[in-house]
């Protein structure tokens, strides 16, 4: 049975636990609203990129479409971008966009491989012996464009070289603090069936415009230049996305965490008040035994 200075000792314990999950919960909420506001932030940027790209690419004179922008006729190699956390303490955020990830491509007839954006994921695709091309850890939070285009680039570059013939990318999308999704979608070869860019449904465009655009150098040039920024663009947003959802997640977790200490300081407290009483109780009944032998031995 544990004495009183063992429950005291843990009530000091799970309350200074009770006290880190409490701040990891306000930094949390903190980083969540930072990640967010660089999301619309950076919305505009990809609705002008998307506009120019589809006027560029659209106009009918043209012959060939950019390579990037070019669905291969058959299609062996998978490349898979898998966007996870560095850190835990964040409930299943991780082994959710993991889990569903693999699942999605358990069954595909072509070669894949994974590019791990986050150290959780990619420890955990070492531990299935999946193929990993190149692995992305240790970002800023938030990160910089200039800390993650080089992703973007190197995607690109992978894809225009042949080494892959469809790129996909996977993220959590941030609904709320209290709802998060994986996403799975197509990132190369670009699409270009939509009036907006893919998953940012709450840009308002309408119809691409016909207005007449010159463009310097030259259409090419520019159309080599915009591409691989805008996939470059996708890889940030999306970063950007999940770190909101990895901060919310962790929010919850700690919420929950610091809700369950409460309820353990509460029990242990209740089982130190009992040891309390029954401590002075015994020592009441060994005062009055001890006062009444005194007494029947004075008589």
């Amino acid at each position: 049975m544990n004495s009183t200075r063992d429950l005291r000792r843990r009530i000091r314990s799970v309350k200074n636990i009770s006290q880190v999950t409490r701040a990891l919960e306000t930094v949390s909420a903190r980083k969540v609203r930072q990640a967010m506001n660089l999301v619309q932030r950076s919305h505009p940027y990809t609705e002008k990129a998307w506009k120019v790209l589809l006027h560029l690419a659209r106009e009918p004179e043209r012959k060939n479409l950019h390579p990037l922008l070019t669905i291969r006729s058959k299609v062996e190699k998978i490349l898979v971008v898998m966007i996870s956390s560095d850190r835990g303490l964040a409930g299943a955020y991780n082994v959710n966009v993991v889990r569903q990830t693999l699942e999605h491509f358990r069954d595909v007839e072509q070669e894949v491989s994974y590019v791990p954006v986050g150290r959780k994921g990619r420890d955990m695709l070492l531990r299935r012996g999946m193929r990993i091309l190149a692995e992305f850890s240790n970002l800023p939070t938030p990160p910089k464009f200039s800390d993650v285009s080089a992703i973007g680039f190197l995607l690109v570059d992978t894809y225009l070289q042949g080494e892959v013939d469809k790129i996909y990318l996977c993220y959590t999308e941030f609904e709320s603090m209290v709802k998060q999704r994986v996403v799975i979608r197509d990132l190369l070869p670009v699409v270009l069936e939509y009036e907006k860019p893919p998953e940012k449904r709450s840009f308002n465009i309408t119809h691409t415009s016909k207005a007449v655009f010159e463009y310097e150098p030259d259409r090419d040039t520019i159309l080599d230049m915009i591409v691989p920024r805008f996939i470059a663009l996708q890889v940030f947003e999306a970063i950007l996305s999940s770190q909101a959802s990895e901060h919310a997640a962790r929010r919850m977790a700690m919420n929950n965490a610091t809700n369950n200490a409460k309820d353990i300081i509460d029990s242990l407290q209740l089982d130190y008040n009992k040891m309390r009483q029954k401590t002075i109780t015994d020592d009441i009944i060994e005062i009055a035994s001890g006062a009444e032998s005194l007494t029947q031995n004075t008589y």
